[in-house]
């Protein structure tokens, strides 16, 4: 696959997005559009792809817990989506850039005919300097949310889908987590932080276990399907600190930060 060396993918998570509560973190919304701005002007071609959008819609609507009813959280995804949106147009506003929304559903992927217009959007976006920002279609797609028929991932396989269908050379996921540990660090203080991976075998895979925070649906084992998909197509991918999203300043300067999963 032919990549573009200065357009890349960036993937934020819920827990990144959101307090412990659910609400709205807008200082590390803030700081994330800042960067991506930072690095838009500085000539990188910049894709987000955003996660958040049913725990934002809990949160705005007020509701005591996220709903088990699925027309309940397909409602939350719907009001969630509009607040998303709403800040990232005011806050890249802010440092001069435009954004514009896509919202996918595992259909637009199926389907050659819609994938290949999914790629005349991205391009048409890009060319004009617009930063494209993605996220399932949680309001019509059930797969998504039903933790047992996921298609996507919790956005981190989308997330490689979306960076091959950009011809991206980068994916950088931004994580609860500091990336690819040789144990669990949270049952494991000495673990140690796997900064390179060549190839993800058996011995890889089984690093990976459980879910992420208790607002993210995705843990390690997701990441490590989007790794497989997006190295297999040529696409190096990053895992790192959502906390920190100036460690993207450090990837792409070819520094240690994280876990760096290395295109074939």
């Amino acid at each position: 696959m032919n990549t573009n060396e200065k357009r890349i993918v960036v993937k934020v998570g819920t827990s990144t997005l959101t307090h412990d509560n659910g609400s709205v973190n807008i200082k590390e919304i803030d700081l994330l559009c800042r960067i991506l701005s930072d690095l838009h002007n500085s000539g990188y071609e910049v894709v987000l792809v955003s996660s958040g959008a049913i725990s934002v819609g809990v949160s705005k609507m007020r509701l005591p817990e996220r709903p088990k009813e699925m027309r309940m959280k397909q409602a939350a995804a719907s009001v969630g989506q509009c607040e998303l949106m709403h800040l990232y147009d005011k806050l890249f506003g802010e440092y001069g850039n435009m954004v514009g929304q896509i919202l996918l559903t595992e259909e637009d992927i199926e389907s050659d005919y819609r994938r290949n217009n999914l790629k005349n959007t991205f391009s048409a976006l890009i060319e004009n300097g617009i930063i494209p920002i993605v996220n399932e279609n949680d309001s019509v797609s059930h797969h998504q949310i039903e933790s047992d028929k996921k298609v996507f991932g919790d956005n981190d396989t989308l997330s490689a889908i979306v960076a091959h269908l950009c011809e991206a050379s980068k994916l950088i996921i931004l994580s609860d987590i500091e990336g690819l540990y040789d144990a669990n660090p949270k049952t494991h203080p000495d673990a140690k932080l796997i900064h390179r991976v060549e190839h993800i075998d058996e011995s890889i895979t089984c690093l990976a276990e459980g879910a992420g925070s208790n607002r993210g649906t995705g843990g390690m084992a997701t990441k490590l399907e989007a790794a497989r998909y997006a190295t297999k197509l040529g696409i190096d991918m990053y895992v790192t600190l959502g906390s920190k999203p100036q460690n993207i300043y450090d990837i792409l300067a070819g520094k240690d930060v994280g876990t760096h999963f290395v295109k074939s």
